[in-house]
């Protein structure tokens, strides 16, 4: 727990001197932390060995989403946080399932029999479990207990070996901290028990993204904040920022971050979900439209641009994914 507090304090001292975010601080002080293109597609790809494309696994684990949500908590700032992948379902289990790969979901409330069902588990082979992502000490210090999946490979006395976008080591008790953290994916352990067994999912796949940006997703209140109904949402919201925030480039730094860098990659996620759609012999030239477009609106954040140019791009993007989503639902 040293190590992370000590990481995290160098982190927050450079972000004072340079006025840096807390991802670009980060970078510059351990190096890249996201070598590959998409976070858990390209997880799963090394634990596959290869055998798939990261936009197969992508398009096949949920593909592209939206939610726009600014999370409010006492004594910081409003946390503007936008997902632009397939989103909250988990990504790992949906592209398992629909590869027809057999996996194992163990969960236990317990600490003691959740370490020895790891260790158990370990013994043949690497294991993916869902940890607090703002627990592990090399991503950014914010208070949600959000969940990120990662791979662990080994545990070698008091010291655990895991993949989390590259090799990383921490400490047993620390590890089991961050293993504990969301409540509801608390010591969660997903383990492949054998090969494909038929052809995958595609068609499921796809109709499954179209139907999830286009209705419901958690069934509740909070709808309007995912799919089509978020990215309106968005565009609606973005002029009246100036009277959320005193200091804009806050939010403006952290959109440019949720469509470049955070829970997506680059052009918020529709590049990749538009290869995928390549692969599997569909349309794909309106996705990487949207692509493009959801990159200029990040360019434009990073830039700290009027925020009505900001909410005239975000709705240039909003109809480019309405033709999009209608195009995917309609080959589905």
């Amino acid at each position: 727990m040293t190590e992370h507090k000590h990481l995290k304090r160098r982190v927050r001292e450079r972000m004072a001197k340079t006025g840096e975010s807390y991802t670009a601080a980060l970078r510059h002080l351990t190096g890249p932390r996201r070598p590959y293109h998409h976070h858990e597609s390209a997880l799963l790809r090394r634990l596959l060995g290869g055998a798939y494309s990261e936009a197969l696994l992508l398009g096949l684990g949920g593909g592209v989403g939206f939610m726009y949500f600014v999370f409010e908590y006492s004594g910081r700032p409003p946390i503007l946080t936008v997902v632009a992948q397939a989103h909250p379902a988990p990504m790992i289990p949906l592209a398992l399932s629909r590869l027809r790969i057999p996996f194992e979901v163990v969960q236990t409330g317990s600490p003691r029999v959740a370490e020895r069902n790891l260790r158990e588990a370990l013994a043949a082979g690497p294991v993916v479990c869902r940890v607090g992502r703002y627990q592990l000490p090399w991503r950014p210090d914010l208070p949600f207990p959000d969940p990120v999946d990662v791979a662990v490979t080994a545990i070698e006395g008091d010291r655990v070996t895991l993949d989390d976008d590259g090799p990383r080591e921490l400490p047993l008790a620390d590890f089991m901290a961050a293993w504990s953290r969301v409540r509801k994916e608390r010591h969660t352990l997903i383990r492949i028990t054998g090969g494909p067994e038929g052809e995958p999912d595609v068609a499921g796949a796809i109709a499954d993204t179209a139907a999830k940006l286009t209705g419901p997703v958690l069934g509740n209140a909070f709808d309007v904040n995912f799919g089509l109904s978020g990215m309106r949402k968005l565009a609606a919201q973005i002029p009246s920022w100036d009277r959320r925030w005193e200091d804009l480039a806050v939010p403006l730094r952290r959109l440019h971050e949720c469509l470049e860098v955070e829970y997506t990659t680059p052009g918020a996620t529709r590049p990749l979900y538009a290869d995928f759609l390549a692969e599997v012999g569909r349309p794909d030239g309106l996705y990487r439209a949207a692509g493009e477009q959801w990159s200029r609106v990040a360019a434009a954040a990073l830039a700290t641009a009027p925020l009505g140019e900001i909410a005239r791009l975000v709705g240039h993007a909003v109809q480019l994914e309405e033709r999009a989503v209608a195009e995917l639902a309609g080959v589905s």
